[in-house]
């Protein structure tokens, strides 16, 4: 076993505890004070506090100069309320850990545990326990703090659950790994009038229907022949729910989704083209702009590799992907200044899905990720004087 069984509870305990408090992006103040006061317990070189938010990053040194390898968690969680009879449910209506950035958060500190035991023999090992990855803001923000100057990574790693994929099996894949997605609102702004006399008033009814209609068919039109993309109408609104008024007032929501960049770039010109069209065409004002921005999260190669060999090293099976995850991941940002790979570790063909208001993360992934990360760091920086476990 990786933990002894004291240490293994310990990390259970805090799981659920950690499940029964959720916070949702950017008020994850509590959260991390958990995760700083479980962390002290294992003598971190240096605690950097609230990196682009309520960001925590735990230092660990080496005995040598040597490169630096960040290991990245997530802290918050969902505004979607949780259901089930859970001895630990989320005591927050409205809030819940339905994706598993508690089980997450407790692999990191597992680390911490042993890191503790025994530092590496070169460079420095940074447990960050990032902010706001549900609506994509943390990742670039945490980078864009003052503070991480200082412990920029020469790698960077990271890890999902995944749901569908059996309990302790890995995915991974070079290159592409989690799509770019981008939220999309709409708003149409016409002139309303007496329902008895519409001809009077400028509608924007039928130009939301041709610009649902548009943006369901876009991924189809011939620049995207070869290349992954997708439109979602998330919502859409008319007016007032009042039968005495025609409606002056339109709202659409839409959630752009690409392979890359380059991809969601021109997703992006040809949406804003087909606004100002149907606009036009209706003799409507329109405005838009964008909400959760996420990149593509692209896996380097030699940050995969050192991962495919850590799977080896531990006798875990992996899987080659063919294709990158459709839901997105600001783990991309780190990939702008590091060489960083991300990985899915399987948590069940019978779990319920991600953001499911019944999931919960199993508690058996926690030795298992911590596993990884433990091999990974060792890899690249080596064990200090044969005492590494």
């Amino acid at each position: 076993m990786l933990f002894d069984q004291e240490t293994l509870d310990k990390l259970i305990t805090l799981r659920r505890e950690l499940h029964r408090h959720p916070e949702i992006s950017g008020h994850e103040k509590e959260t991390s004070e958990r995760i700083t006061v479980f962390l002290k317990q294992y003598n971190p070189d240096k605690i950097i506090y609230n990196l682009g938010g309520y960001g925590i990053a735990a230092i660990y040194n080496g005995e040598e100069t040597g490169p630096t390898v960040l290991i990245r968690c997530e802290l918050d969680g969902l505004p979607i309320t949780e259901t089930g009879n859970l001895p630990y449910q989320s005591i927050h209506q409205g809030k819940g850990h339905l994706c598993g950035h508690d089980g997450h958060m407790t692999m990191v500190v597992g680390l911490a545990t042993l890191l503790h035991r025994t530092r590496p023999a070169k460079g420095r090992v940074i447990l960050l326990f990032q902010p706001a990855e549900e609506n994509g803001a943390g990742a670039k923000a945490v980078i864009n703090d003052p503070s991480f100057d200082s412990i920029k990574p020469d790698y960077a790693f990271s890890l999902h659950n995944l749901p569908g994929l059996a309990l302790h099996k890995v995915g991974i894949k070079e290159g592409s790994f989690n799509c770019a997605s981008q939220g999309l609102w709409i708003n149409l702004e016409g002139k309303t009038s007496h329902a008895s006399h519409p001809e009077d008033g400028i509608s924007p009814a039928a130009a939301m229907c041709d610009l649902i209609t548009a943006f369901s068919q876009l991924p189809t039109s011939p620049e995207f022949t070869n290349d992954f993309a997708l439109v979602t109408v998330v919502h859409a609104s008319l007016g007032e729910e009042a039968f005495g008024i025609t409606p002056g007032f339109a709202k659409i929501m839409v959630t752009l989704r690409s392979e890359t960049d380059n991809i969601m770039s021109l997703l992006q010109e040809k949406s804003e083209k087909l606004i100002r069209d149907v606009a036009q065409k209706h003799t409507l004002k329109a405005s838009y702009g964008y909400e959760d921005i996420f990149a593509a999260s692209t896996n380097a190669p030699e940050a995969t590799q050192i991962l495919k060999t850590a799977f080896q090293d531990e006798n875990i099976v992996s899987d080659e992907m063919i294709a990158p995850m459709r839901w997105s991941e600001d783990f991309g940002q780190f990939g702008n200044i590091s060489n960083s790979a991300m990985f899915t570790l399987g948590s069940g063909v019978d779990q319920p899905q991600l953001h499911n208001p019944d999931y919960d993360f199993p508690d058996e992934l926690i030795e298992t990720g911590t596993k990884i990360f433990h091999r990974v760091v060792r890899s690249v920086l080596g064990p200090s004087n044969s005492k590494y476990l």
